[in-house]
């Protein structure tokens, strides 16, 4: 299974791109790629766009159009991931546990979204015979919300609340530990 950390933008509302921003000792794309092969993931794929980055333990793919939205970066990082089951996170998300990567993985569905107090949150799984679907809907900053929902009979929401925290970070101030 590939693991896929959507790491492209420049994180304007912040200052700078997320990417590269420090948190407890490596940049966020670190923690990113970490979670995702603590959580199982035996590949990972970063898509960078804003920044170049180099990323031990991941291939690196560059969305030349990531000013367009997240969209063109999860298609350019499904695109790279080949004709394999994806779990998917974003670059920004660093109290995301291994557990919920996990769980969301061994739900044995071909699409699984991680729910914390019952709101859809990462990670997101998406199966194989989805990500053409998946590809064409991805416009814009939607990435995969609005396949997701088209195709919710298929979805299967994993609880994660013990799992971490989907908390983003938007703004410096964030990144203070939301268990501190």
């Amino acid at each position: 299974m590939t693991g896929l950390v959507l790491a492209a933008g420049a994180g304007r509302r912040f200052g700078r791109p997320k990417a590269v921003v420090g948190f407890r000792g490596a940049r966020l794309v670190d923690h990113a790629v970490a979670l995702l092969h603590e959580g199982g993931c035996s590949r990972v794929v970063v898509v960078s766009g804003a920044v170049e980055v180099d990323v031990l333990g991941a291939e690196v793919v560059h969305n030349p159009r990531w000013e367009t939205g997240m969209g063109s970066s999860l298609r350019a990082g499904l695109v790279a991931a080949g004709d394999t089951d994806v779990v998917v996170i974003p670059v920004d998300m660093p109290w995301l546990g291994a557990e919920s990567v996990r769980r969301v993985r061994g739900v044995g569905a071909s699409l699984a979204v991680a729910t914390y107090g019952g709101a859809r949150r990462h990670p997101v799984l998406l199966g194989a015979r989805h990500l053409p679907g998946v590809m064409d809907a991805a416009v814009g900053d939607a990435g995969a919300r609005h396949y997701l929902r088209e195709h919710s009979h298929h979805l299967v929401e994993v609880p994660c609340d013990d799992t971490g925290s989907p908390r983003d970070i938007d703004r410096p101030e964030d990144l203070i530990d939301p268990g501190a």
